[in-house]
């Protein structure tokens, strides 16, 4: 059973999401927050396997409470259910630490099949979204590799190039070091990282070494 935490300030919104997911048996709305302070809290105090949350909503949200999510608990996986279909906005909640993005305007298959995938660890572009990405110009200041990691992680990279071990960093930003391998995971998976030396050779590529 798919234990998911949804995060809408909507009633209406949230309370057709259960009545959806309990036609499908294998998933369960185990927490209901309305703003992001409320969200940070159910996740202390229980444990899903999936946040859902909308990008808008009361205090902090969007990109600000998926890094806070993300940095508290780098291991669950977020997917956004958003009105608002805007490929940048897609990709600058993904580069954040969602793991999935799927507009409100989406059919429940889809919605459906992003909280499976999600959950399961994978990761998951509304179509429509996925379709806008596939015929995307290059810019012709196309952003560097890195700069799709979050900030966190471009920091774990830094200290990573410079030769530190990953207790050497937790003991550094003061966190365990099993979030310090999530997101050295997330980071290599995100640049396409092979091994040890990729990333090093690549923080030298690019004067990333301090």
């Amino acid at each position: 059973m798919i234990r998911v935490l949804i995060a809408d300030d909507h009633v209406i919104v949230r309370n057709g999401l259960k009545q959806l997911f309990e036609l499908m048996g294998d998933i369960v709305v185990a927490g209901e927050a309305v703003n992001g302070a409320e969200a940070m809290e159910k996740l202390r105090k229980d444990k899903y396997d999936l946040i859902l949350i909308d990008l808008t909503m009361p205090g902090v949200s969007g990109v600000g409470l998926i890094g806070q999510i993300s940095e508290q608990n780098p291991e669950l996986p977020i997917l956004v259910l958003s009105m608002h279909n805007e490929l940048q906005i897609a990709k600058r909640v993904l580069q954040a630490g969602a793991s999935g993005f799927v507009t409100k305007g989406s059919m429940q298959d889809v919605l459906m099949d992003a909280v499976r995938k999600v959950s399961a660890g994978g990761r998951y572009i509304d179509p429509s979204i996925a379709e806008l990405m596939m015929f995307e110009k290059p810019s012709q200041n196309e952003a560097a590799p890195h700069e799709r990691l979050s900030e966190r992680e471009m920091h774990i990279l830094k200290l990573f190039a410079k030769g530190l071990g990953i207790n050497e960093i937790a003991e550094e930003l003061f966190i365990s070091n099993k979030t310090v391998s999530t997101h050295k995971a997330r980071l290599m998976q995100k640049m396409n990282f092979q091994s040890n030396a990729e990333l090093i050779r690549y923080a030298a590529d690019y004067n990333l070494i301090e």
